[in-house]
């Protein structure tokens, strides 16, 4: 069993116990993780291992300290395959609870802009969200902007006067 210490912080020192079988497991799994950040761990983990510097682990794989010494902790909690676990923040939009009724008014009520949709949606969920945010939450649901063609002057009834020109739509 190989051990090794780093500094986290100002006083606390905290133990890393290799274990040989993880030191072989992390010489052989640094290029067959199948994803890159997992990779860089088991990386950093090896070159621990190997008696490098903190500095020198961090300059050669092109991360941070703090990032480091995350690994490090992840190592002590569980072990590799708490290295495994990959963590992306995945934030959900606060309309996607409304997105059902959202999409239903505005099939039956198409806006001509994207200002005319964030006031409609400000209005049924109480939620006001710029245009640019309104854009990507209507893009997502699969709604886009439509623009009509033009209609030719003798051809222009009454019915083609009141009709909207460019509306937003579900395809």
């Amino acid at each position: 069993m190989r051990s090794n210490m780093y500094f986290y912080g100002k006083n606390a020192m905290i133990h890393i116990n290799f274990k040989e079988e993880d030191v072989q497991l992390l010489a052989a799994g640094r290029y067959t993780q199948p994803h890159p950040r997992v990779m860089q761990k088991y990386d950093a983990l090896h070159l621990k291992s190997h008696n490098l510097s903190n500095a020198q682990i961090c300059h050669i794989l092109g991360i941070c300290n703090n990032t480091l010494l995350s690994f490090f902790r992840q190592y002590n909690e569980g072990g590799l395959t708490r290295l495994k676990e990959i963590h992306f923040n995945h934030p959900a939009s606060d309309l996607k609870s409304y997105s059902s009724s959202i999409e239903k008014y505005l099939e039956a009520n198409p806006p001509q802009s994207i200002s005319e949709a964030a006031a409609k949606i400000e209005a049924l969920t109480g939620i006001k969200r710029g245009e640019t945010q309104v854009r990507k939450f209507l893009k997502d649901m699969g709604f886009r902007f439509r623009r009509v063609g033009t209609v030719p002057a003798k051809a222009l009834t009454e019915e083609k006067k009141t009709s909207r020109e460019n509306f937003w739509s579900k395809s």
